[in-house]
């Protein structure tokens, strides 16, 4: 953990950017980008005073997800549990330290997808009816959740930092606003105070799972600075930075509803899974999508040096795209022979068809689960991952 946090201190002067506002962008976004011309203005209207209404929690949570009628019937499963989401982080994050609390607070603000928190609560369900408990999600399964974005945006925080990015959801990074020291300080502050909810739990086990999450990022961080052009190494790098935090809250959370190995394996499975597909979208998504669609620039990874599956699909068709992911894109015209050979290959397409592959493995570790709303919405949320636009 220490070393994720050392790796982000480096500083560099402040470049304005053009400020890209996302499709889902809220009211309050636009009073902030009209703030947007020194480094803390643009938090001085809190996100923690502008984000309470339950409504438009529940707006964001189905405008992102229910794509249709059906959908949405099984996410009213957990319209509760979303609701009043970030406001709890935002209250947990407090400090009289304005500029620390509106740096914590500027993502939670209700706009994210709020994708982690959501697996949570229906795996918790699911898991709490499958044991014979209450089918409502207990006090600490949904601090799970909590703890869950949390160390999600911690992180987002800090790759930002890591990846000299400047653009985050449709909106300035906090590195971007603040500069780089402030932003690793933010992210910090946001992952030690998802340890200390963890504390409150009180199950070893628990603490256990969740440490993990953190190891297994940090690894993930240095997987990818070890660029390879072997898709086993990118797998194994996608899952420590993105699916282990899905499959180990998961996992977590049916812990709570059971010692049953099976019940916590096939949670774990289906974090694991849709964890590894949602990033094969993203991956793919990079290619495809405009910045304005995706909230962050388009060809980014390349323009890091970093070879995702699309591009490593390409190879077979391409095998001098070895050499290129081996000096990490670094010489002039690498980045645009990449692009090319994807775009005129089938790897776009092999992308897709591994993450219909994960989300279907995903889908059959449900299998021991009768059926129920929560279920289905867990089918369902996989058919999102792999139609979603950002």
């Amino acid at each position: 953990m220490k070393l994720l946090f050392s790796i982000c201190t480096r500083t560099r002067p402040h470049v304005q950017k053009r400020f890209l506002a996302s499709p889902f962008i809220s009211k309050c976004h636009f009073l902030q980008k009209s703030n947007l011309h020194t480094c803390l203005n643009p938090l001085t209207t809190s996100p923690c005073q502008l984000c309470t209404n339950k409504q438009r929690i529940d707006y964001f949570a189905h405008r992102h997800y229910a794509k249709d009628a059906a959908l949405s019937q099984h996410m009213d499963c957990i319209t509760d549990d979303m609701s009043g989401l970030h406001n709890e982080i935002n209250q947990i994050l407090h400090t009289r330290m304005k500029p620390l609390r509106d740096m914590c607070c500027y993502y939670f603000d209700g706009n994210g997808k709020q994708f982690r928190p959501m697996v949570v609560f229906l795996i918790s369900r699911l898991c709490n009816q499958h044991c014979g408990l209450e089918s409502t999600v207990s006090k600490e399964q949904r601090k799970l959740a909590l703890i869950a974005e949390m160390i999600h945006v911690g992180s987002l925080i800090h790759d930002d930092v890591v990846d000299f990015s400047d653009v985050r959801r449709g909106k300035r990074s906090v590195n971007a606003l603040c500069g780089d020291r402030n932003a690793v300080m933010a992210g910090n502050y946001v992952v030690a105070n998802s340890s200390k909810l963890l504390a409150t739990i009180g199950n070893s086990q628990v603490t256990i799972i969740i440490s993990q999450i953190i190891d297994d990022i940090v690894r993930g961080e240095f997987m990818q600075q070890d660029n390879k052009d072997q898709f086993n190494h990118y797998l194994k790098k996608t899952y420590k930075k993105t699916a282990s935090l899905i499959a180990n809250c998961c996992k977590a959370s049916a812990c709570l509803s059971s010692n049953n190995q099976d019940v916590i394996e096939a949670a774990y499975q289906y974090g694991r899974n849709i964890g590894i597909a949602f990033q094969l979208i993203d991956d793919l998504l990079d290619f495809v999508s405009s910045s304005d669609a995706m909230g962050k620039p388009s060809a980014a990874d390349l323009n890091l040096g970093l070879a995702t599956a699309p591009v490593l699909f390409a190879c077979d068709k391409y095998p001098d795209l070895h050499a290129l992911i081996l000096r990490r894109f670094g010489k002039p015209g690498d980045v645009a022979h990449a692009l090319e050979a994807v775009h005129n290959s089938s790897a776009l397409e092999e992308t897709r068809l591994l993450a219909q592959q994960y989300c279907k493995d995903a889908i059959a570790h449900l299998s021991i689960f009768q059926d129920s709303p929560e279920k289905s919405a867990l089918v369902e949320l996989t058919d999102i991952v792999l139609n979603r636009s950002k």
